[in-house]
């Protein structure tokens, strides 16, 4: 699949990978801040902002999709770094295309199955005719009536766009998305990544638990953690400032530590 990208700045490669409902306009801060250090190639995942929907996702397929745009510009191998969906797409290149990579970050995700957790955000989302819609704060009431975080409900309304019928409609693919969810909740696999590696957790998250340490050794043999004090979620939204302070001292450093 071609997937939609945008290059910023010069130097190595670094490509980004956004999360579940995301895109990579999420990463407008950060690409402001890395694209002076680097070639940055920020991707929308299939079935996400402007890259193509298929019925089909999951991870091996998502990691090909990358693989195929790095093949495309000629990319012999980059800096990944993802966030969560997108930590599990780098986390499935690093253990089945290795040599596609030089460095790894997954930030607040961890290499595991999770259980359900969208299940609010699904029925927000459906419950939006988008036919009869009318107004994005009309859609942010249907929203607000299954999700209480209005910081959440904006997120997700980031993916509402008019057509030139003048219709509302979805960028994602959310019908994919949530046919599909099992293989979303699933955990990467493969062959343990030799390469340097970095794990950043925000302190107030929940996604990335202690009890997951041992999953993580298994699979990453030169691996540090970070974890961002005061952040959730979203640390490089949240704390752009420390977080990309992280990022750039890791990708500059010749070994992890």
């Amino acid at each position: 699949m071609k997937l939609h990208y945008r290059i910023s700045g010069a130097g190595s490669p670094l490509i980004i990978l956004h999360g579940l409902f995301g895109t990579l306009e999420n990463w407008g801060s950060q690409i402001a801040t890395l694209s002076q250090h680097y070639q940055v190639i920020a991707v929308d995942l299939r079935n996400h902002g402007l890259s193509p929907h298929s019925d089909a996702i999951d991870y091996p397929l998502m990691a090909a999709d990358v693989i195929e745009l790095m093949d495309d510009l000629n990319i012999p191998s980059a800096a990944i770094i993802g966030h969560s969906m997108g930590g599990k797409v780098a986390m499935q290149i690093a253990l089945e295309h290795p040599l596609y990579l030089n460095k790894l970050v997954v930030v607040d995700i961890s290499p595991v199955r999770y259980t359900a957790h969208h299940d609010s955000v699904f029925q927000g989302l459906f419950s939006i005719d988008l036919d009869s819609l009318k107004s994005r704060s009309a859609a942010d009431s249907s929203l607000a009536e299954h999700i209480d975080e209005p910081a959440v409900r904006a997120f997700l309304l980031k993916n509402l766009y008019r057509t030139e019928h003048k219709t509302f409609a979805w960028r994602p693919n959310i019908n994919a998305l949530y046919n599909q969810y099992s293989n979303i909740s699933e955990a990467p696999f493969g062959h343990k990544y030799p390469g340097d590696t970095l794990f950043i957790k925000g302190n107030n998250s929940d996604y990335m638990l202690n009890e997951h340490q041992s999953d993580i050794n298994r699979l990453f043999a030169q691996v540090k953690f970070k974890i961002i004090e005061g952040a959730g979620h979203w640390p490089h939204a949240e704390k752009p400032k420390v977080f990309s302070s992280i990022i750039l001292k890791f990708l500059k450093d010749n070994h992890a530590k």
